[in-house]
C-alpha cells in the first residue's frame, strides 16, 4: 500500500471498513489539527505585533492541539509502518523468525496500548469527577484529554489488526498494508 493519500485497508469484512474509517478520522484529525495550529500561531503573532496584545486564548488552544495531534498520529503512525523499530537482531532472522517476532511484538505492544487506554480513561475520568474548567476557554480539562485514552485504543486496535494480518497472511507485516522489507528472504 504505496499510495497514502487514499488508503483501502486489506484487511477482510468489518475489519477492512473499521480500519478503513478509523484511518479517514485520523487522517482529517491531522489535517485539521495543524493547520488550525498554524492559523492560530499566525493570528496570535499578528494580533501581538499590530494590536500589542496576543490572543488571551491562544496557547490553551495550540495546548489542545498538540494532544489530539500527538494521539491521532500514533495510530496513523501504527497503521503506516512509521513506528520505531531497533531491528538489528530482528534483520538476522529468516522469514519465519521475523513473522513469529513481528506478530510477539504487534500482539504485546496492543495490549500496552489498551493498558494506557485503561489508565488514561481513569484519569479523564478523575478529571472529569473534579470538575476543572480552562482557564481562559472555560469548558472542562476531559474534553481535552478524552483524546488520549482514544489514541491509545485506536493504536491497540491498529496492532490488535496487524496481528491479525501476521497470522493469516504469508508474508510478514509491519502493519496491516506495510510489508516487513526481507518479505521475499526465505
Amino acid at each position: 500500500m504505496n499510495d497514502q493519500s487514499h488508503y483501502q485497508s486489506d484487511l477482510p469484512g468489518p475489519l477492512g471498513w473499521i480500519d478503513t474509517l478509523i484511518s479517514k478520522f485520523e487522517a482529517f484529525a491531522l489535517a485539521a489539527g495543524v493547520l488550525l495550529m498554524a492559523l492560530n500561531t499566525c493570528v496570535n503573532v499578528v494580533a501581538r505585533f499590530v494590536f500589542g496584545e496576543g490572543l488571551f486564548f491562544s496557547g490553551e488552544i495550540n495546548r489542545i492541539l498538540i494532544i489530539l495531534i500527538t494521539f491521532a498520529g500514533m495510530g496513523y503512525a501504527a497503521r503506516h509502518g512509521r513506528h520505531i523499530r531497533m531491528s538489528a537482531l530482528y534483520d538476522l532472522l529468516p522469514k519465519l523468525g521475523r513473522k513469529i517476532v513481528m506478530t510477539a511484538i504487534v500482539i504485546l505492544t496492543a495490549g500496552v496500548m489498551y493498558f494506557l487506554a485503561y489508565l488514561s480513561f481513569e484519569y479523564v475520568m478523575s478529571t472529569y469527577e473534579r470538575g476543572r474548567i480552562l482557564p481562559a476557554l472555560g469548558f472542562p480539562i476531559w474534553w481535552i484529554y478524552i483524546w488520549v485514552p482514544m489514541g491509545f485504543a485506536v493504536t491497540g486496535v491498529q496492532y490488535t489488526m496487524t496481528a491479525i494480518k501476521n497470522l493469516t497472511a504469508d508474508d510478514v507485516y509491519l502493519s496491516t498494508g506495510v510489508t516487513d522489507g526481507y518479505s521475499n528472504d526465505s
